[in-house]
Parts: structure tokens; C-alpha cells; sequence
């Protein structure tokens, strides 16, 4: 993986406190999993970004290394990955999603 690669996604997943790497995006998801991803998070409530790498291989190839995770999507909140809605949903039913959140959405910018 470049560098510049590197920084591009690090700089994505530093910027946006919620973002979710899928197949298309958060108004036309192309695939279930990603679609399902963005049902998640709109019922949530909480701001989020879906960045589109269907059609580049090398950032998904990227992603993978970085997080140790196969498949599409994969979730960072405030920074730390958290995999798909198969982690999260069970998060959310044991309170703990909501948990991150919170602490997410009140910390500084700065500190993400």
C-alpha cells in the first residue's frame, strides 16, 4: 500500500467520526450489506459518512490490511474500527454502541 494511500484513509477515518467504507453510497448503497450498514446508522441518528470503494480496488486492498477484515463494510467510530453491522448490532443490544457514541460525539475534534 503507498503512503499516500495510507494517509488518505487515515485522514478520512480521523475527519469523520462515524464512517462506514461499503459498496456505493449512503443514497444508492449497491449491496446488501452496505445497505443494511446505512439502515443501521439512520435509525441510530447519528451523523455518518459512507465512502464508496467499490470501484477501487487498492483502497479496499488497503482496508483490509489495515484492519485484519475481509469484507465490506467495514466501521470506524472515532478512530477505532469496529467491523460490520454483525459486531455492531449486538453492541447496540447490550448498550454498549450507544455507549461509544455518546463519548464519541462529545469529545473534540481534536482529540479523535
Amino acid at each position: 500500500m503507498s503512503s499516500d494511500l495510507k494517509q488518505k484513509i487515515e485522514e478520512e477515518i480521523r475527519t469523520n467520526t462515524i464512517v462506514v467504507y461499503g459498496k456505493g453510497t449512503k443514497v444508492a448503497p449497491r449491496c446488501g450489506f452496505t445497505m443494511e450498514t446505512v439502515a443501521f446508522f439512520n435509525d441510530l441518528g447519528y451523523p455518518f459518512e459512507v465512502i464508496d470503494v467499490l470501484a477501487d480496488m487498492d483502497k479496499r486492498q488497503a482496508l483490509s490490511d489495515i484492519t485484519n477484515w475481509p469484507t465490506l463494510p467495514k466501521v470506524f467510530i472515532n478512530g477505532q474500527f469496529y467491523g460490520d453491522t454483525d459486531i455492531l448490532g449486538p453492541m447496540r443490544e447490550s448498550g454498549e454502541l450507544k455507549t461509544v457514541l455518546d463519548a464519541a460525539f462529545t469529545q473534540p475534534t481534536k482529540q479523535r
